[in-house]
């Protein structure tokens, strides 16, 4: 039986009237975030960050948190480069252990010889080394599937991207974009052994943004991962550490506040706000914000000269978060390219960049191509006369009894 709609529909009713009521908790949020960001200091938040330990990601200050940039000319000639994928995740309900990455490639010159390239690259992963990352030296081993293969999918989508990147004419200006995080978040925390840190950033990830550095140090090439409605705060918990809103000459959250309520911080009057909230009022059309560069534990620990810096951009319908490498946060010239190429694929993809959002259409795996997938593989195994099994749990939602 699917869902019964009717018996929810109340509920939902209700959700919306509560969210209702605290749209003016929100409002008043946003209206006291915005008087402390026309006051702050960075410079002063930023020395109170680094004493500082919050229960919280806090953006690291590069430089103002009101800086207005519009978007600079755009090369005559330019090319866009992106890679998007999907997976199909290991199913333990198939009788063949394996998982398929399809990567979808996009690449697109402007100016006076115009090109237009797109395709996919699907891939079947059945080997046993493909399954697992192992530590060689004690030979534990973690399998390759959940939030694990999204991360390896990632690595693959740059590891494209590279690719596409070393076959571009050198002297044409080139954004290479992805969709997405440049940080890897499914790594952060506890939840896996350094091990599988150390395969996936430092032995897959790292070496791949080695080689687009290289590029980029022989030809205009910049980096850019571009997160449509994002929902960090990174710049908003910054301003949580102005004086007017923290009264600790250096914040730590647990021992000054850890006894209190949420909502009860001082702190918290500005809790709840995102940073598009506050850049949205902030900035014009076409205009990015100053850089500023995430505090993440993971890129800290593991990114190195790859460490990760992000700008807001006012893409004309939405306020973005960009995410691009430290090498092209210090490069006047790429930072640039990266600012008003996207304002222009913007422009071209009615709001989002029209590079990813075609790698996006090359890359979709369908709820029918999954099914279609699971029949070519038992098939195959039909044929080869090996065994076809499933799990009774996965026959019993496949045969209809009655």
């Amino acid at each position: 039986m699917s869902l019964d709609l009717h018996k929810i529909a109340g509920q939902i009713a209700d959700m919306a009237a509560g969210l209702g009521e605290r749209r003016a908790e929100r409002d008043a949020h946003l209206s006291l975030a915005l008087d402390t960001l026309s006051t702050a200091q960075s410079d002063v938040i930023e020395e109170k960050r680094a004493l500082s330990r919050t229960t919280f990601l806090v953006a690291g200050l590069r430089g103002s948190l009101t800086g207005r940039h519009p978007s600079p000319a755009l090369p005559p000639a330019y090319a866009a480069l992106a890679v998007d994928g999907s997976h199909i995740d290991v199913d333990r309900h198939l009788a063949a252990r394996c998982y398929l990455i399809n990567l979808g490639t996009v690449h697109i010159r402007y100016g006076e010889q115009p090109v237009a390239e797109l395709g996919s690259e699907p891939r079947l992963f059945t080997d046993e080394q493909d399954m697992y990352l192992r530590d060689p030296g004690s030979g534990r081993t973690q399998a390759l599937e959940g939030s694990l293969l999204g991360a390896l999918r990632a690595v693959e989508e740059l590891r494209t991207l590279a690719a596409l990147a070393e076959q571009s004419p050198d002297n044409t200006p080139t954004l290479a974009l992805i969709d997405g995080s440049l940080i890897l978040w499914s790594l952060a925390g506890q939840a896996y052994q350094d091990f599988v840190r150390r395969a996936l950033i430092d032995d897959m990830f790292l070496p791949v943004m080695d080689r687009l550095r290289e590029l980029a140090r022989s030809r205009p090439l910049a980096l850019a991962a571009y997160v449509s409605l994002p929902r960090s705060a990174d710049v908003v918990n910054a301003l949580r550490l102005d004086n007017r809103r923290c009264p600790y000459e250096a914040a730590n959250c647990d021992m000054h506040c850890g006894s209190l309520a949420l909502g009860q911080r001082p702190c918290d009057a500005i809790a709840g706000v995102m940073d598009r909230d506050i850049f949205g009022e902030l900035l014009g059309g076409g205009e990015r914000s100053d850089v500023f560069a995430t505090t993440s534990s993971i890129v800290e620990r593991y990114y190195g000269e790859h460490e990760v810096h992000f700008y807001y951009l006012n893409s004309g319908e939405e306020i973005a978060r960009v995410e691009i490498p430290a090498w092209v946060a210090d490069s006047t010239e790429l930072l640039s390219l990266t600012h008003a190429g996207l304002i222009d694929q913007c422009r071209k993809g009615h709001g989002y960049p029209v590079a990813i959002s075609e790698a996006h259409e090359q890359a979709v795996v369908t709820g029918g191509d999954r099914e279609e997938f699971r029949v070519m593989v038992e098939a195959a195994l039909g044929t080869q006369r090996l065994p076809v099994y499933t799990s009774l749990k996965d026959r019993s939602k496949r045969v209809k009894w009655l």
